[in-house]
C-alpha cells in the first residue's frame, strides 16, 4: 500500500535561518519553500519538512536522518571541510574521520545539525 508511495521526512528546529544555512549551505540540499509551518527542502527527490518546535524541546539521542553514500571517506572529508564535526563515541573504535566500521563491513559516521539532531552518512556492503 505505502511501499510504492513517496517518503517525506521531518526534522525539528528552533531556528529556520540556522537550519537553512546548514541543510542548504553545508549539506547541499535544495531549498523549496517556507510557509511558516515548515521549511521544505529537497534531498535528491525526497521532501524534508523542517518544522519549528517549542523552545523546551530537546533532540533525541539517536539518528533521525541519514544518507547512504558511496565513498564514505571522501564524503566525510568533504563535509569536514565544510565545517561538519563528526561525533566520537567511547564505546567503539572510529577512524580519524570519525567513521565506524561494523563487523559486517558497513561504515557509519554521525554528526549533528545546529539544533543537535543526530544525522549520519553510511556506506553499506
Amino acid at each position: 500500500m505505502l511501499g510504492n508511495q513517496e517518503i517525506m521526512a521531518f526534522i525539528p528546529t528552533h531556528d529556520y535561518d540556522k537550519a537553512r544555512a546548514f541543510y542548504e549551505g553545508v549539506l547541499g540540499l535544495k531549498f523549496v519553500s517556507n510557509d511558516g509551518f515548515a521549511m521544505v527542502l529537497d534531498a535528491n527527490g525526497i521532501t524534508i519538512r523542517v518544522a519549528k518546535v517549542q523552545k523546551d524541546w530537546t533532540p533525541e539521542q539517536f539518528t533521525i536522518l541519514g544518507w547512504k553514500v558511496n565513498g564514505i571517506e571522501k564524503m566525510a572529508a568533504a563535509l569536514a571541510e565544510r565545517g561538519v564535526v563528526f561525533e566520537r563515541f567511547s564505546f567503539f573504535e572510529q577512524d580519524p574521520l570519525g567513521i565506524w566500521t561494523a563487523p559486517s563491513g558497513d561504515k557509519v559516521a554521525w554528526f549533528k545539525d545546529p539544533d543537535g539532531n543526530t544525522l549520519s552518512i553510511s556506506q553499506h556492503v
